[in-house]
C-alpha cells in the first residue's frame, strides 16, 4: 500500500494512496491544523463577524468566541481588513481568536494573478501578527473550486487555521465543491448558508448532506474539516437549526448580529453621496452587542443547556 507525503509549510502529512474513505487528492495532501478548544467548553463557538473596532467592542462584550474581521462588511459582504484594524481589534479582543478575511475586494471570486499576489501578501502580513486564521474563496469562472489556486493559499496560510468561505455557495454543485475543498486538505471548515437556500435555517437537508459526507469522506483524519452554517442565523432561527444539525456534528454557528445605524452627521450635501446608496451612504455597519448578547448566545449554546436543542446526551463529532 502507497503512502503519499506532502509537506506545507512545515506540516507533512501521509495519507493511504488507496483507502476507500479518502478524499482524491492527487500527490498533495495537506493536514489540517488541530482546532483550539473554545474558551466556552465544550458548547457551541459563536463566530461573529465584524469590521470596525466598535462592533468587535459590541461582539466580544456580548460574549463572541471568535471573531471574523472584515472591511466593509455592510457592502458586497467584507473584503480584507486594514492592519490599523486588525492591531487595535488585537489589543481590544482580550484573546478572542481572529479570522482575518482575504478578499482583495468586492464582486465574484475569480481573481486576476496580481489578485493572488495581493492575497498571498496579506496572508503573510496577518500571519506575522498572529491572526488565528484567515478566511478566503477562490473559484474557476466555471463556477467550480480553483483547486491549484486555493492550494497555494492554504500553503501560505498554514499552520493557521483556514475557513473556505461563502464563495461555496456560489458554486455549480455543492457535492462537487465540497470534494474539491476536501481534496485540497488544511481547510478547517467551510462556511455556508447550506448552498441551496440564501440562509442555513432554510437549507437543512443540504448541510445534514454536507455534514454526513464530510464525516464519510474524512474518517481516517484526527481533524476533519467542518461545516460553519452562516447566514440567517439569530435567536429566533438558531434552536431549530441546531435541532437539526448537532446529530450530524455541528459545534458551531456564524453571525453578525448587525445593522445600520444611523449617521450623527447634521450637513449632508443632497444629491452627494459615494456611490452606496440607500442606508449605507450616510449609515455605519454596526455589530449590536445585545443580539449577540440574547440568551441562546449567552446560555443556551454553553453545556449546561444543550437540552434546548437536544434529546439526550451530546458527544463530541
Amino acid at each position: 500500500m502507497g503512502i503519499d507525503y506532502h509537506v506545507a509549510s512545515g506540516l507533512v502529512a501521509a495519507t493511504s494512496a488507496s483507502s476507500e474513505a479518502s478524499v482524491p487528492s492527487g500527490p498533495s495532501v495537506r493536514q489540517t491544523p488541530s482546532p483550539e478548544p473554545s474558551e466556552a467548553g465544550p458548547g457551541i463557538v459563536v463566530e461573529v463577524c465584524v469590521d470596525s473596532v466598535q462592533s468587535a467592542l459590541n461582539a466580544v462584550d456580548g460574549g463572541a468566541d471568535r471573531l471574523e474581521l472584515c472591511g466593509n462588511l455592510g457592502l458586497g459582504g467584507g473584503t480584507t481588513p486594514s492592519m490599523g484594524l486588525y492591531k487595535r481589534v488585537h489589543k481590544i479582543a482580550d484573546g478572542i481568536p481572529i479570522m482575518v478575511m482575504i478578499r482583495p475586494r468586492t464582486g465574484d471570486f475569480l481573481y486576476s494573478e496580481s489578485e493572488l499576489e495581493v492575497m498571498i501578501e496579506d496572508i503573510r502580513a496577518f500571519k506575522r501578527r498572529g491572526a488565528r486564521g484567515v478566511v478566503f474563496g477562490v473559484l474557476t469562472k466555471e463556477g467550480t473550486v480553483d483547486v491549484e489556486r486555493t492550494k497555494v493559499l492554504v500553503d501560505e496560510a498554514l499552520p493557521m487555521e483556514v475557513c473556505f468561505h461563502r464563495a461555496f455557495d456560489m458554486t455549480r454543485d455543492a457535492d462537487e465543491a465540497l470534494r474539491d475543498v476536501l481534496s485540497i486538505g488544511g481547510v478547517s471548515r467551510i462556511l455556508t448558508s447550506g448552498h441551496n437556500g440564501t440562509t442555513a435555517p432554510s437549507s437543512i437537508t443540504t448541510l445534514k448532506s454536507l455534514c454526513t459526507d464530510i464525516s464519510t469522506l474524512t474518517a481516517d483524519q484526527p481533524f476533519p474539516t467542518t461545516i460553519l452554517p452562516g447566514s440567517g442565523v439569530n435567536p429566533d432561527t438558531v434552536g431549530p437549526l441546531l435541532r437539526e444539525l448537532l446529530d450530524v456534528g455541528v459545534r458551531e454557528v456564524h453571525l453578525s448580529g448587525g445593522s445600520w445605524l444611523k449617521s450623527d452627521m447634521i450637513h449632508r450635501r443632497e444629491g452627494f453621496g459615494m456611490g452606496v446608496g440607500g442606508e449605507g451612504e450616510w449609515g455605519i455597519w454596526t455589530t449590536d452587542e445585545t443580539r449577540v448578547r440574547q440568551k441562546f448566545f449567552a446560555e443556551s449554546t454553553r453545556a449546561a443547556d444543550w437540552s434546548k436543542f437536544h434529546d439526550g446526551p451530546i458527544t463530541a463529532p
